[in-house]
């Protein structure tokens, strides 16, 4: 197994902080925009940008988590269920501006299921995408980020592993040829 290092933690650090500050020009004082964090991997990405953003505003920002568990077109296509996260959305979406963010974007369908998710709590003015990794040439359904860490180009044999101090480990994303 061959893997390649995308982000150390000093590089993370630093695109987090670019991330926020695009967001802060789009968003200006988040009066009318509220950041998702998709379970399971979305939220620890979400929890840093909310951080920053509060850290570069001055000021609250609100932060939900939400799980697409039931959402997904191959819930009922597994061998063994996927076992549900929490969602927690302590506001309303109705009308606000909603911030999805997830870890890696590879072929569309986690943030299809989000969007299906979502209007369980109400409809929002506006959804933008958040993510850390970009998959390229990997959809299988029509979605693009609208803020974007790193764009890499992979092959289906790759995938790429997020690892962050909020799960226990260094801060480091790989890129890693599965073996054949």
């Amino acid at each position: 197994m061959q893997k390649r290092l995308l982000f150390n933690s000093k590089l993370l650090n630093i695109t987090i902080s670019r991330l926020c500050q695009h967001i802060i020009e789009n968003h200006g004082d988040f009066s009318d925009t509220v950041l998702l964090g998709m379970q399971p991997r979305g939220i620890h990405l979400a929890e840093r940008i909310k951080n920053e953003l509060e850290r570069q505003l001055n000021k609250s920002i609100s932060l939900g988590y939400l799980d697409t568990t039931f959402h997904r077109d191959d819930f009922r296509r597994r061998d063994t269920p996927k076992t549900p996260n929490q969602t927690k959305i302590p506001f309303l979406i109705e009308n606000q501006k909603v911030i999805l963010i997830d870890d890696v974007l590879y072929t569309g369908r986690t943030v299809r299921a989000a969007l299906d998710a979502m209007t369980m709590f109400g409809r929002p003015a506006k959804v933008e995408l958040l993510v850390l990794i970009d998959r390229l040439y990997s959809r299988h359904i029509p979605v693009e980020a609208n803020y974007i860490g790193r764009k890499v180009n992979t092959m289906p044999s790759q995938h790429v592993l997020v690892e962050l101090a909020e799960q226990g480990k260094k801060d480091n994303i790989w890129l890693i040829n599965d073996p054949e």
